[in-house]
């Protein structure tokens, strides 16, 4: 399955409600639908860490699998609300690593290195 297929399958899935269709109210929501997803995805980790000694169990790959999922999803769901395409947002993702990393800036912060 290539990202846009996967970005369209997503699609099919979103509820929207009519209110909201289209506008800014719509977009904040899966934008807030992704930073909630993503949270879920560190506070499994944050309970491997703190009360597992960091010991991951096969169900602890599972459950990080499924949240994972639900980020993925969001971004789906949000790129498209913006009309990106996955496919167009990793390509432009891999250009912009492969640039950093041939003039050694791969680490540190900010974009615009």
């Amino acid at each position: 399955m290539t990202f846009d297929e996967y970005q369209k399958i997503a699609l099919n899935t979103a509820y929207t409600d009519d209110r909201y269709k289209g506008d800014l109210m719509e977009k904040t929501i899966w934008a807030m639908g992704v930073v909630g997803e993503s949270g879920e995805v560190i506070e499994k980790w944050k309970k491997i860490i703190a009360y597992q000694k960091g010991q991951i169990e096969p169900a602890d790959i599972e459950d990080l699998a499924k949240e994972l999922g639900d980020v993925i999803w969001y971004i789906a769901v949000f790129a498209d609300s913006l009309g990106l395409s996955l496919a167009d947002i990793i390509d432009s993702n891999i250009q912009k690593l492969a640039s950093r990393q041939l003039r050694g800036t791969i680490k540190g912060s900010g974009d615009n290195r």
